[in-house]
């Protein structure tokens, strides 16, 4: 038998390194899926917190994918602008979206919220088949595209400010902010609650994201106004490579003016992670997660798992 090539990983090695070490994704969404192990109650956090670093490490994988795997980067945005405001109220299902909108348009515009939606019958289906390792890999994902969910960047096609002047707002909110302050954070939340209506949760958090965007461009571009560029940037020594990033002083300015608005969306991701987790569980019965199988993974994928963390820690400073 061959050995199994996991080329995505191979891929990330080549191309995508310095991506996820700058992104979101590699800091803020690990920090969201371990600290949605501790909303949940017993018996689940415990099964849970047996496997956190799977949970944890793998929160990364949606963002590795979307770069090698056709139909993976829709699944992480929604261009309201697109669909317009009124979607936010309409709540389309998923198959009333495909009969009103082109199959390339929802590509093309993300299918953000119906995809979540539809992954939380995929991770009840496993619950209900005590599937331990399908289980971990669709609750990382889960965790994933819910932090994305409370992203305000990832429903407007402004994603980047690159349609006003202000290309790079998206990394200095999604990830210098929360590099420089999330240490100070509040992530107490109580514990996980059951969720009956999974559509009205999902799609209430969009527009939660979508009423910040102008708050998120507004703020950033009137401070722009007040700094000087040498000010608004600053140079710092990212593994031995002098890079170019937001400076903390404006970095502080930009995130005292949006009133807590980056710990208010991670707290929320959080929570809400936790909530879907739990009701996933729940809906599949509550099955004795005691009596689960332990996920087995080949040695190709041990290995590979192994070599991609001793790259991410050799070339990141997380």
């Amino acid at each position: 038998m061959k050995k199994p090539c996991f080329w995505w990983i191979k891929a990330l090695f080549i191309g995508f390194i310095l991506i996820l070490c700058t992104s979101w994704g590699f800091f803020a969404h690990k920090e969201i899926n371990k600290m949605a192990v501790f909303t949940l109650p017993q018996p689940l956090m415990s099964f849970y917190k047996e496997h956190l670093d799977v949970v944890r490490e793998q929160a990364v994988n949606p963002d590795k994918r979307r770069y090698i795997v056709s139909g993976e980067a829709p699944k992480h945005y929604m261009d309201i602008e697109y669909y317009t405001d009124s979607i936010l109220l309409y709540r389309p299902t998923w198959y009333e979206a495909c009969q009103k909108y082109p199959a390339d348009s929802l590509q093309a515009h993300g299918i953000l919220p119906w995809n979540l939606i539809r992954l939380t019958y995929r991770l009840t289906d496993a619950f209900k088949h005590r599937d331990a390792k399908t289980i971990l890999k669709l609750s990382a994902d889960m965790g994933h595209y819910v932090g994305d969910l409370h992203v305000p960047l990832h429903t407007t096609k402004n994603y980047n400010g690159q349609l006003t002047g202000q290309h790079g707002i998206h990394g200095l909110w999604e990830s210098r902010l929360p590099e420089l302050f999330a240490h100070n954070y509040n992530y107490y939340l109580g514990e996980a609650t059951y969720r009956p209506n999974i559509q009205k949760e999902v799609w209430d958090a969009l527009a939660e994201s979508r009423a910040c965007v102008d708050s998120v461009l507004s703020i950033e571009l009137r401070l722009q106004k007040k700094f000087t560029e040498d000010k608004i940037f600053s140079y710092e020594d990212h593994n031995g490579q002098s890079v170019r990033v937001y400076s903390v002083a404006f970095s502080e300015a930009y995130h005292a003016s949006m009133n807590d608005m980056v710990q208010k969306r991670m707290r929320a991701a959080i929570k809400l992670t936790g909530d879907l987790w739990y009701t996933c569980w729940v809906n599949a019965g509550k099955p004795d997660v005691h009596t689960f199988a332990a996920p087995v993974y080949s040695d190709a994928e041990l290995e590979e798992i192994t070599a991609l963390k001793k790259t991410i820690n050799e070339n990141c400073s997380h």
